[in-house]
């Protein structure tokens, strides 16, 4: 295959999958690695893809969102998928845990699936709280500000009450996921919520649908091997290289 004919073929994978390693280019295109990586330094270099470590992803992921939908629009969603994940993320709930569970829709629906009544529960979402106290679970509800869109208590004084605890897990929400940016969500305060609680958990779970892949949103609140994901599907194996991923297919 000649330079140029390789390297347009590169360049229609990387959009397709938004990210792809360098091993998997080295597959498709039946070629050696070094000269997958010359390819990749040379269309980086014209603008054409964007080299990361191990790969390359599009130039559409440099794409960012910016808004967010009510929680009632995003409950409407994945609805299935977001089911065998909070699933499987109740599932890792053991005797004696202190587990911190963030607002949002997946982790909500993890609730419904929570049958350890040893384990003890802290949470930033509004609804969360009230339907954990609802299965008669030990729970602990944050202070601070209410945000109306994502129905979760924010600001300064919830990051202040993080600090106090040691969570021995962390069930997380995100709106995007990326190799280059790690796991993002469109608002400041959120972020720093997020960011708090996985740096005082043992260990921390993001739970999310294939749609949050290869998506950037406005602020990253923890990079993407800080955290372990639990999805229904994995179209992109680059992710696999930086983090544990668990996909719970049905």
């Amino acid at each position: 295959m000649l330079t140029e004919e390789r390297r347009t073929k590169i360049i229609e994978i990387v959009n397709e999958k938004k990210a792809v390693s360098v091993n998997e280019l080295v597959e498709l295109l039946d070629t050696s690695a070094a000269t997958i990586r010359r390819d990749i330094n040379a269309l980086n270099a014209t603008k054409q893809l964007i080299k990361v470590f191990g790969g390359a992803t599009s130039m559409s992921s440099l794409d960012v969102n910016t808004k967010e939908d009510a929680v009632k629009i995003k409950a409407q969603k994945n609805i299935h998928e977001k089911d065998s994940i909070s699933k499987y993320a109740a599932s890792l709930i053991q005797d004696n845990d202190f587990v911190y569970i963030d607002a949002g829709t997946t982790t909500l629906a993890m609730i419904d699936y929570i049958d350890n009544y040893k384990a003890k529960f802290i949470t930033n979402g509004i609804v969360h709280a009230k339907k954990l106290i609802d299965k008669g679970l030990e729970t602990i509800m944050i202070g601070g500000r209410l945000k109306k869109a994502t129905e979760a208590v924010v600001g300064p004084d919830c990051v202040e009450i993080i600090k106090k605890y040691h969570f021995t897990k962390a069930f997380m929400g995100t709106n995007g996921i990326s190799i280059r940016a790690g796991f993002t969500t469109p608002d400041v305060d959120e972020a720093m919520i997020k960011t708090e609680a996985i740096r005082h958990a043992y260990m921390a779970y993001v739970l999310a649908d294939h749609t949050k892949f290869d998506q950037i949103n406005s602020v990253t609140f923890a990079e993407i091997n800080d955290c372990c994901i639990i999805t229904d599907s994995l179209s992109a194996k680059e992710y696999s290289n930086h983090t544990v991923v668990k996909v719970c297919e049905e």
